[in-house]
């Protein structure tokens, strides 16, 4: 059974539109646009301090989304990927990312704008990744630019098959 429920007052916030899987979590002031999709054993906790989830979002099996109590809120822009079991944690993530499967993202890490932080690559505290790159490893850095193809072949593709695969769900 999914859990949705209200800490210290503030009750998540989700467009009517969303698929959010029987077993999500999300509790706390956290806020999902139109199209997102959270899947099975994904957790957001907006308990410490705010979550908000763009449009065309998905938070894919096993992901974690947290902040840093009163100091760093988790933003997600538009179209994003957030892969099964990533964390990501009191950063910025701007529109169309992916963030590969089991990958860490740190406090205060600003994610730009057509990016791809690769699977299980670890993205240390304060880390800026410039708009177009392409991160991995432990700890991530930048190994090459980011391909116009990537960006549509696997960025867009990626989210526009989530918002597919969860209207099956919603049959």
């Amino acid at each position: 059974m999914k859990i949705i429920k209200p800490v210290k007052g503030k009750y998540p916030q989700i467009s009517k539109d969303c698929f959010i899987a029987e077993n999500a979590t999300i509790v706390g002031e956290v806020f999902i646009g139109k199209q997102c999709s959270v899947w099975f054993n994904a957790v957001i906790r907006g308990d410490v301090h705010f979550i908000k989830i763009g449009n065309k979002v998905n938070i894919q099996d096993g992901a974690v989304l947290h902040a840093t109590f009163q100091k760093s809120p988790t933003t997600i822009g538009n179209n994003v990927s957030i892969g099964h079991n990533a964390i990501v944690h009191g950063c910025t993530i701007h529109d169309n990312v992916l963030i590969g499967m089991g990958s860490i993202v740190m406090d205060d890490c600003v994610i730009e704008s057509n990016s791809i932080i690769a699977a299980g690559a670890i993205v240390t505290k304060n880390t800026h990744v410039e708009s177009g790159s392409i991160y991995a490893g432990v700890p991530a850095k930048k190994i090459k630019n980011i391909s116009k193809e990537l960006i549509s072949g696997e960025i867009n593709r990626i989210a526009n098959n989530y918002v597919e695969y969860s209207s099956w769900f919603k049959e």
